[in-house]
């Protein structure tokens, strides 16, 4: 293999064929190797059809394998090629950049290395989730956290906006090798909810569409009844704010004064 390789990390989005923008499609296209990310089959052949040499990441995940040893086999696959001199193109699911790891590992070790690489923004679940739930993160502010990480760490809640916790069916999983975790760890972080909101506050448990004849699961549930409801790492909470936003009246007082 003559030249040197690169890496481009690209999302296909998170619907099956409505999502994937044309650079992207071109990195997939031209590249000499392919390594997919994708949890769905269907979509996973999808991005097989664009390629003659498309090889899935998915097999690296196993039920009891921390997932930094998954990710960092990952990376050393990609690298390996680029090493090679090989146009070398990730595809992952969604947006290859946000709740991806892998991509954000790859380009850095790969720039590290002296070769070139990019990163190609896509559409996320994040962006499916304001149209489909209809949030406008801009009318009372969005926060967004990881589930197992706001357990962990001490995070200030703001109830006057809305939260939202990513990866909600793993929460609380120290290991980080289990694909979901049991009734009793999502109670504690509801116990933890709880401080702020209370426990008859509706919540929705939401997952974008992967394909163009599904629709979005946007599921309203109290928020008591989180530690018993069918939840995947693909299940994304959301927290409406559960009171007004209040004034700042000595700052806007201030402000008056130096408008004067």
């Amino acid at each position: 293999m003559t030249g040197r390789g690169t890496l481009t990390c690209v999302g296909v989005g998170m619907t099956l064929g409505a999502h994937l923008a044309p650079r992207a499609r071109n990195h997939i296209e031209q590249a000499d190797v392919v390594f997919s990310a994708m949890s769905d089959p269907i979509v996973e052949l999808w991005v097989q059809g664009m390629n003659r040499d498309v090889r899935s990441l998915q097999p690296l995940y196993a039920e009891g394998k921390p997932r930094r040893e998954t990710y960092r086999e990952m990376v050393e696959l990609m690298m390996a090629e680029v090493r090679q001199g090989r146009r070398v193109c990730g595809a992952f699911y969604g947006h290859p950049g946000v709740f991806a790891q892998v991509p954000h590992s790859a380009v850095m070790k790969a720039r590290e290395e002296g070769y070139e690489a990019v990163m190609e923004a896509a559409v996320s679940a994040e962006d499916c989730l304001y149209a489909d739930v209809g949030i406008d993160p801009g009318a009372v502010g969005c926060q967004h956290f990881e589930a197992s990480q706001f357990m962990f760490y001490q995070r200030r809640v703001d109830p006057s906006a809305y939260l939202v916790l990513w990866q909600i069916g793993v929460a609380g999983d120290l290991t980080t090798g289990r694909l979901s975790t049991n009734a009793g760890t999502k109670q504690l972080l509801v116990d933890l909810l709880l401080d702020d909101y209370p426990p008859d506050h509706e919540v929705v448990a939401y997952e974008a569409a992967t394909l163009p004849i599904a629709s979005p699961r946007i599921e309203r549930l109290p928020l008591d009844r989180l530690p018993t409801a069918v939840l995947s790492a693909a299940t994304t909470l959301v927290i409406p704010p559960s009171r007004p936003l209040r004034r700042n009246e000595r700052l806007l007082e201030r402000l008056r004064d130096m408008g004067r």
